[in-house]
């Protein structure tokens, strides 16, 4: 009878948190790799037919890649105290030969005078505990078209100040992308860039925290923003972005959060992220 309480109790307490390193992988192309652990969100696969969503996993972040816009649909990664380090900005920005060998593989020169940036979606400064994995930031399938007020002031806030959260004990599953046609730069407008590489209308993130070592649950917090790529980006905190992840999917059209287990997975995308943020940033 006491063990048959027990397993009851066990099931249980299953139902209502998860350990992310144990999350199961249930959709079609997802990795074991951390860096996905939550969930394959329009079901990349590494399958050059699909070369609008194809699948490319990198030790350092997992991403979907968009040959037909050439710069990527989504990148995800896992950020714990373990990639912070000491290593200096790399700034070695490159193609990715990883890339199928017919496809067209993005160089810096694309994106040389035409008043964007060349915007990291995995941070390099999420990725400086060896010059490996700082390194692999700089690879031209982790960039988009980013205005410059929104990556060097209002992305830039954010990226810093979810790194001030792994370091007061968190570890964070991140996960950001791009929607829309036609950003605005220090040059106006613009659908393309270089050689037809899409300027994205918005940029959007969503990051999970999670006190480490411990689990997902109906109260983890998820902030999740969306932003516009333009120039008038910076006159407002990224605070003021904050959206719910299931107004990201509507607009999306895809399914984050996958491998949470749907009773919690319906109560923490519905809520928009509200914690006061200091000084604004």
């Amino acid at each position: 009878m006491k063990n048959r309480i027990y397993m009851y109790c066990l099931l249980a307490l299953t139902s209502l948190f998860v350990i992310p390193s144990s999350f199961s992988q249930t959709n079609p192309g997802t990795t074991t790799d951390k860096n996905m652990a939550l969930g394959n969100p329009s079901k990349a696969k590494p399958d050059t037919t699909e070369s609008d969503n194809y699948l490319i996993v990198k030790s350092q972040y997992t991403l979907s890649y968009n040959n037909l816009n050439h710069i990527p649909n989504w990148v995800s990664w896992h950020v714990d105290s373990t990639n912070l380090g000491t290593v200096d900005r790399k700034n070695d920005f490159r193609s990715d030969t990883t890339l199928p060998a017919s496809w067209y593989q993005v160089t810096p020169a694309d994106y040389k005078n035409t008043g964007f940036d060349k915007g990291h979606q995995c941070p390099s400064g999420d990725r400086t505990s060896s010059i490996t994995d700082n390194s692999a930031t700089f690879l031209m399938t982790n960039m988009i078209p980013q205005a410059p007020k929104n990556n060097e002031v209002t992305w830039k806030n954010l990226e810093e100040y979810s790194r001030g959260l792994v370091v007061q004990g968190n570890e964070l599953y991140i996960i950001c992308g791009v929607y829309g046609h036609v950003g605005t730069g220090k040059k106006g407008a613009a659908s393309s860039i270089g050689h037809g590489v899409e300027v994205p209308e918005k940029t959007w993130k969503i990051i999970v925290v999670v006190p480490a070592h411990s689990g997902i649950t109906a109260t983890t917090r998820v902030i999740a923003v969306l932003m516009p790529n333009t120039q008038n980006c910076s006159k407002q905190p990224w605070s003021s972005y904050r959206v719910s992840v299931n107004s990201l999917e509507k607009l999306t059209g895809y399914d984050f959060l996958t491998n949470v287990p749907e009773n919690i997975q319906k109560i923490i995308e519905a809520k928009v992220d509200n914690v006061p943020i200091k000084n604004g940033k």
